[in-house]
C-alpha cells in the first residue's frame, strides 16, 4: 500500500477517544477463521498506520503510552487479513491470523472468562505458560 493511500485512510479515521492527551480509536482484533474475538485495545494514528505498513498489528498502550507491535515480546503476532470499519469511523475491527495466543495470561483469546450464576468462571484453557515467555 502507498504511503498515499495509507494517508487517505488515516484521514477518514475518527479518533475521537482521548485518554492522556492522546487521540485514539478502539481497536477489535478478531480470528479470521473461528471469528472469535481476541482482545480489545486502542490504536492512534501512528499504530494504524504500521499496521497498515507492515500487515502486523500495532496497538497504543494507554498505560505505557506508547506503541507497541503485538507479539513485540512473546512473538505471538497478529497478521492482519481484512479491516472493517464502523459506520462512526472510531472503531476498527481486524481480522487477524494470530500466531499462538494473544492474551498475555496465556490464553488464545483474552476473553477466556464468563459470568456465569453471578460469580467469573475461567471457562478456556491456558496454551501457554507466562512465565516461560516474558522473562
Amino acid at each position: 500500500m502507498t504511503e498515499d493511500k495509507i494517508e487517505k485512510i488515516l484521514e477518514k479515521i475518527n479518533f475521537r477517544i482521548k485518554i492522556g492527551g492522546e487521540n485514539l480509536a478502539v481497536a477489535v482484533a478478531q480470528d479470521y477463521r473461528t471469528r472469535e474475538v481476541l482482545m480489545v485495545a486502542f490504536i492512534n494514528r501512528e499504530a494504524l498506520k504500521r499496521t497498515l505498513q507492515t500487515g502486523l498489528m500495532h496497538y497504543y498502550s494507554t498505560s505505557r503510552k506508547k506503541i507497541w507491535l503485538k507479539g513485540e515480546s512473546s512473538r505471538h503476532h497478529q497478521i492482519v487479513k481484512e479491516i472493517y470499519v464502523d459506520c462512526d469511523a472510531d472503531s476498527i475491527l481486524f481480522l487477524v491470523e494470530q500466531k499462538v495466543a494473544s492474551c498475555h495470561e496465556g490464553y488464545y483469546s483474552c476473553f477466556f472468562r464468563k459470568i456465569d450464576n453471578y460469580e467469573l468462571k475461567i471457562v478456556k484453557e491456558r496454551v501457554f505458560d507466562p512465565k516461560d515467555v516474558y522473562k
